[in-house]
């Protein structure tokens, strides 16, 4: 906090580089869910999980800029650096699935049955989607760790890397619950459990780090997040050799996708899913793993 008789306010939370990138995260935001609950208009799962990402990003965003401007944030018991680099990372990752769904089910070229001015609506509020996906991306941009610099461990590689590995993990347990027949065999559900247990101890490792606890636990918190993410690569490396032989080996699943699969209900498909991003997880866990032999923890900032 300033001393007494200082500026109260915080004018570079809203007139800096990272502060203008809030204000335009903030001004899309809430143009994007304003004209989709006026006119263009949302329905099933995945018209609410976007308004949903709109809705909380636009929620937390306001919440950051407020509190930086009246430096309220130096009253709250988190590691604020670590908190807003994670938020960042995660509004970007949602609102670019949000920016590719919405248009995906609901933009259409021509005017029926839904008539050219909801069209007109849906194709403004999918253009601010993207921009507010942008809006965010530069965010993460400008305050990603630079080499040499003293910064918080989740504006670092590997600890974007961590937002990046849960979100995925994610994607994994929506595919797993889309009767994608994981129970079948013992093998695929030891790969739930590697999903699981990773996904887990991940979330973990941000809620330590965000609320600035690190420095308290009674062991090196820093060599024990590398040992996790070396104990992450082999679990996935087992999970991203058994899913697709008890999913896609003729002995045990089906090659090819079977042609009397109803789309969208389809086992087949929720397991080709899973194997895509099971070894996009194990790539991040093995790129992890290089960076975070290179950095040092912060946890005050």
């Amino acid at each position: 906090m300033e001393s007494a008789g200082g500026p109260y306010l915080n004018t570079a939370a809203v007139t800096s580089p990272v502060g203008v990138a809030r204000l335009l995260q903030m001004t899309f935001g809430c143009t994007t869910f304003s004209l989709v609950a006026h006119q263009g208009g949302f329905s099933a799962a995945y018209g609410t999980f976007c308004m949903f990402v709109w809705t909380f990003c636009f929620a937390i965003t306001v919440f950051i800029i407020a509190c930086e401007f009246t430096r309220l944030h130096s009253c709250l018991h988190i590691s604020w650096g670590n908190f807003t680099a994670a938020f960042a990372m995660l509004a970007t990752l949602m609102t670019v699935t949000a920016a590719v769904i919405y248009p995906l089910y609901f933009v259409q070229l021509g005017c029926y049955p839904i008539g050219c001015e909801v069209r007109d609506f849906r194709i403004a509020a999918s253009v601010f989607a993207g921009l507010l996906f942008l809006a965010y991306a530069v965010e993460v941009f400008l305050t990603r760790a630079k080499p040499g610099q003293v910064t918080s461990y989740m504006a670092t590689v590997s600890g974007l890397l961590k937002i990046v590995q849960a979100f995925v993990a994610c994607i994994i347990f929506g595919a797993l619950v889309n009767d994608s027949q994981y129970r079948k065999y013992v093998a695929t559900q030891w790969c739930v459990a590697v999903f699981s247990f990773c996904f887990v101890v991940t979330v973990v490792v941000v809620a330590f780090s965000v609320t600035g606890k690190t420095a308290t636990l009674g062991f090196p918190f820093e060599r024990s997040v590398v040992v996790y993410t070396f104990v992450a690569v082999l679990l996935y490396v087992s999970a991203a050799v058994i899913w697709p032989v008890f999913c896609f080996d003729s002995k045990y699943g089906s090659p090819r996708r079977p042609a009397l699969c109803a789309k969208g209900q389809c086992p087949w498909d929720s397991q080709l899913v899973i194997a895509i991003f099971t070894y996009v997880n194990l790539l991040l866990y093995v790129v992890d793993l290089a960076y975070s032999q290179r950095i040092r923890f912060v946890s005050h900032l």
